[in-house]
């Protein structure tokens, strides 16, 4: 992709193939406003145009308060219902997009997540967590309910008696009970959430990135249909790859007892 500048983002490529993407309006805890829904749209929507050499993301937040305290309800104050339809509509395009990118999304939660900040970390792939955070869908309690696929994406990694307590509570989970119920995969040691990250998302782009997009196409689509259905998915993703050179170096490098060198094509 184009190595860009956004008002809220701030990017960093890490080791060529990965990108740190950090969420950058530490003021407001990382809260979610209308420029943060163009820029997170924005590059979501590159990346699956264009990913270029970057074949893994990390997202995380700044500072270690919160990854993303949710919508910023400050700007949020006053609307009139038009507008608020209007930045609504940004975000579901936001959310869209982040669903639809090809590049795998882990997400390293740094704090507190809440309400369209659990719903952005429950759009990535996976997620590992600092021991500290807390998560909420907390929009019942404030007149609206998540919009932002939460009761999409919730029930898929919590089960649905899980996510109905969490949505129709409110109430704030920490992050033993996250990784319990399956919303986390992994919580990393004090200050090491960055480097455990890393080391995955490093793991991810050493592999065959034909093969990674394939294979995370395949595994979304097996939360849509049923298994005839999703295995005649897998078996088209799968001849995708049969015909790259990926494939020959992937087994020239175990014949030759090597490391393999991945272009993705």
């Amino acid at each position: 992709m184009q190595t860009r500048e956004f008002e809220t983002l701030t990017l960093e490529t890490v080791d060529e193939h990965v990108l740190v993407v950090t969420l950058d309006r530490p003021e407001v805890r990382n809260a979610l406003n209308t420029q943060m829904g163009f820029d997170l749209r924005d590059l979501w929507v590159e990346l699956y145009r264009d990913p270029g050499v970057i074949r893994c993301v990390v997202l995380t937040g700044r500072g270690d308060k919160a990854f993303c305290a949710g919508g910023d309800l400050k700007e949020r104050n006053g609307m009139t219902d038009e507008d608020w339809r209007r930045q609504h509509a940004l975000f579901e395009q936001m959310v869209k997009a982040q669903m639809d990118c090809p590049v795998p999304i882990l997400a390293a939660v740094n704090g507190a997540a809440f309400a369209g900040g659990l719903e952005i970390m429950l759009g990535c792939d996976f997620a590992y967590s600092a021991p500290g955070s807390r998560f909420a869908l907390t929009e019942v309690t404030l007149g609206i309910m998540p919009g932002a696929a939460g009761t999409q994406t919730l029930p898929r990694a919590v089960g649905l008696r899980r996510a109905k307590e969490i949505v129709l509570t409110g109430r704030p989970f920490t992050a033993d009970e996250a990784l319990a119920w399956g919303a986390i995969n992994r919580i990393c040691a004090d200050g090491a959430l960055m480097d455990e990250a890393l080391d995955t998302a490093r793991t991810i782009a050493g592999n065959a990135p034909i093969s990674i997009r394939q294979a995370k196409k395949s595994l979304n689509a097996s939360m849509q249909m049923d298994q005839k259905n999703g295995y005649d998915f897998e078996i088209e993703a799968y001849n995708r790859t049969v015909g790259t050179e990926d494939r020959l170096e992937g087994i020239r490098s175990f014949n030759e007892k090597r490391k393999p060198v991945y272009k993705g094509r």
